[in-house]
Order: C-alpha cells, then structure tokens, then sequence
C-alpha cells in the first residue's frame, strides 16, 4: 500500500503541469468526491470512497491532499489446486476452519479488511526554469502499514512546451498478519481430530510461525520523465522507472498445494518468495484534442529480476456534446507472464525449492477492462461522472504437466469484476 510509481508518475505529470500551466493566481479550492464498488463473482467485493481537495496559491503554488477508505470483504484464493474431493484447511489466524467443495476453487471466506489511506502534496515553482513538487502518504489496514515520501523536480525548455522531470520515493511499510508469518515452505497444520487436546494442536501450528526475520519493507522508486507539447492539441509523456524492494515480500496467506501421482494434494504448504525485487517499467502516453473529442492512449511494458514481464495498452477516447457533457469509452488490454518460482502445484516425492507461489497473480495471464463513463459540467461549474466497466481475468497454462485427476480440473481458474463508479467534482 505504499506510494507507487502510478502515484509517483502522476505527481510528475502534475508537476509538468504546472510549467506549463503558468498561472499566478489564486483559485478557490477544488473538491473531488468518487465513491467506487468492485465486485468479483463469488469472491471479493470492495467499496471505496474518496476525497480530494485542491487549493491554487498565488505564484503558480499548489497545494492537495487525498482521503483513501477502502473496505473489503468476501472470499480470495488461497493457492491450493482443485480437487475431486472436498479440502479442508485452517484459517490464518490457526482459530478456525474452512472447506472448499469438490471441483471448486479453494477460496478463503474469512477475508476482511478496511484501508485508510490520507495523502498531501505540494508544488511550487523554484528559481526560474524548474518546480518542485514534494509530498507523503499514510495508509494503515488490520495487518499492513505504510509510509512514504515522494519529491519530483522538473525543469522546462522551450518556452515551456518542453518539461524535464526527475521523481524519487521512499516507502516504508510494516506486515503483521493475522496469526504471525508463516515459516516458508512449511505444511499447513490442519486439525482432523489426531491431536490429544488444544494445546497440542496450537503447539504444532505455532510452529510454523517465525519468530524473527524481516517484518517489513522497503521500497525505492526513482523515475526519469519527459513531457513534450507538440501543439495546443497534442500533447505526449514518456517515463523510465526503476523500483528496489527489499525485505518480507510473501504473501502470508498463500499456500501451494503438494500433490502426489494421482493429482491427490497430500498437504499444503505456504508459499516464500524471495526478499528483494528489482522492476524496471517503460511508459509513454498521447493526448490529442480534435475539435469535438479527445483521445488519450497509453502503453507500459515492465519486467523484473523475478521473472515477470506485462504489457498493458490503454485507450479513452473522450466524444464532448454541446450541453457540456461527455461520453468517454475505455479499453485497458493487460498481458503478464508468470514468475520464475511460479507453480500451480508441487510434486510429493521432489525435493522442496528455495522458492514456490501458486498466487495467481504472479502467475501467466491475460486481463482485459471495457467500461464507458459519463459525464456533465453544469452552469456552476460543478461536474458529476458515472463509470460502468466489465473486468475479466483469464489465468494461463504454464506448461506444468497435471498428475492423475487434476487433468479433468481447472488449475488457471478466470475471475470476472463488475467496477461502478460515482464521482463528483465542486
């Protein structure tokens, strides 16, 4: 939940923005108000409420700040394969149970959370071809905390049509998960009556806790940018990010199941990923106002020292009516292949990697967004804006060869999410 580099690259362009923008005078504040729902079939839902306030100062200063309250609930794959029986497994916390049907998905129902999130920023103009822009972000959930800082610097040529930009963050973020971090690669205790009494059962999920090691992370993002104004209609952003990532980066509800030659899963285990990550992105955008539309297009290629490479293509394209009001289309095309250590099982009999997820979300997939927005500016000034888009994730075949009965199962599940969104600016 820290500060990444979509927030860190939209800081930058607001920077650039602000070159460009050359305004000296002091504006009254703008509010921003959305309130968004995420829905996934049969699995998470998500209501998310927002709140942005922007003041304008005289000298082409400005300030901003964000109020982010995410609250989630529902039911989130927990890694483990399909089985042709049902499959039981303890909850995080080691103080319950679930159950996951025959032929179904493992989901873990138990899922909960509320995110805060409060966010500022400050720009102004320093010396007299370059802005600064400089700011943090605070974000606490049940088991996650986070702060970061961010500055960007920006310097314009060519009376302005041209910006320069260079953007750094620092992240800091704390993990406490329910029922402690688990030991990487250690079996998912699970009580089927062969314990004498509570304790033996909690001294036995006890140990596959850590004690000690890395609770934390930390995050450095660095990102190098240029804003190029082609014409009044047209303008164009290229950006080269660099992120390091260092210290508890597995997710400590995730499991890989180990299965025999049958494809019968024999036990669970919890998944470890390595302790650093080491990305790199490229991204270029274009905006073009025609006489009665604007078209935005974007496109971001990103890879890392885990493995994993996307390609994602974005496209608005924004038709303005007479009466103030718009019709904005939106395709977002998203391609990702898996990570190194990404497996949908393991095999009982093979030695035990350093390193294994089943998380799907490092797995190979294609994902793709179709959505439509409407939007009205009225008489006094303020806007209101509805978006409706349909989400599809469709996880791909790694070519891991499936034992036995996982043949007749689906080991790359898709997910489908349905995103409202009401927003209103005053």
């Amino acid at each position: 939940m820290q500060l990444n580099k979509t927030d860190l690259k939209k800081a930058l362009f607001a920077a650039s923005c602000t070159l460009l923008a050359g305004n000296s005078v002091a504006q009254d504040w703008d509010f921003d108000t959305a309130i968004m729902y995420y829905g996934e079939a049969d699995r998470v839902q998500a209501l998310e409420g927002i709140f942005q306030a922007k003041k304008t100062l005289k000298d082409d200063k400005e300030f901003s700040a964000k109020l982010v309250v995410d609250s989630l609930t529902g039911a989130s794959a927990n890694g483990a394969v399909q089985q042709a029986t049902a499959q039981t497994f303890t909850t995080p916390s080691g103080n319950g149970q679930y159950t996951a049907n025959t032929s179904e998905t493992p989901l873990d129902d138990t899922f909960l959370d509320t995110r805060v999130q409060i966010s500022a920023q400050w720009s102004q103009p320093l010396a007299e071809n370059y802005v600064v822009s400089t700011g943090a972000n605070v974000s606490n959930e049940y088991d996650y905390q986070s702060i970061a800082f961010n500055g960007v610097l920006g310097r314009y040529f060519n009376n302005k049509n041209t910006t320069a930009s260079l953007g750094l963050s620092y992240a800091l973020d704390s993990v406490d998960p329910v029922g402690g971090r688990p030991v990487g690669l250690s079996t998912m205790v699970v009580d089927n009556g062969q314990f004498s009494d509570e304790a033996a059962y909690r001294s036995a999920f006890d140990a596959t806790r850590q004690t000690g090691g890395e609770d934390g992370k930390n995050t450095v993002d660095v990102i190098l940018g240029l804003t190029q104004v082609i014409n009044r209609q047209w303008i164009t952003q290229f950006n080269v990010s660099l992120s390091e990532v260092d210290g508890y980066l597995t997710d400590p509800y995730k499991v890989v199941s180990e299965v025999d030659a049958s494809g019968m899963a024999t036990q669970q285990r919890y998944e470890n990923r390595p302790g650093s990550r080491s990305k790199q992105a490229f991204f270029a955008q274009s905006k073009y106002r025609f006489e009665s539309s604007v078209w935005d297009i974007s496109y971001r290629l990103t890879n890392d020292d885990w493995g994993i490479n996307s390609h994602t293509i974005e496209s608005r394209y924004r038709f303005l009516f007479d009466n103030n009001s718009y019709l904005e289309p939106h395709i977002r095309l998203y391609q990702q292949g898996e990570a190194d250590f990404y497996t949908p099982f393991l095999r009982e009999g093979d030695a035990v990697p350093e390193f294994a997820s089943a998380d799907y979300r490092i797995g190979k997939l294609n994902a793709y967004t179709f959505g439509i927005k409407y939007g009205k500016k009225l008489k006094s000034g303020r806007e209101y804006g509805v978006r409706l888009e349909y989400y599809n994730q469709a996880s791909q075949d790694v070519g891991v060869e499936a034992p036995g009965g996982l043949n007749s199962l689906d080991l790359y599940p898709s997910l489908d999410a349905v995103i409202l969104q009401f927003d209103y600016k005053f």
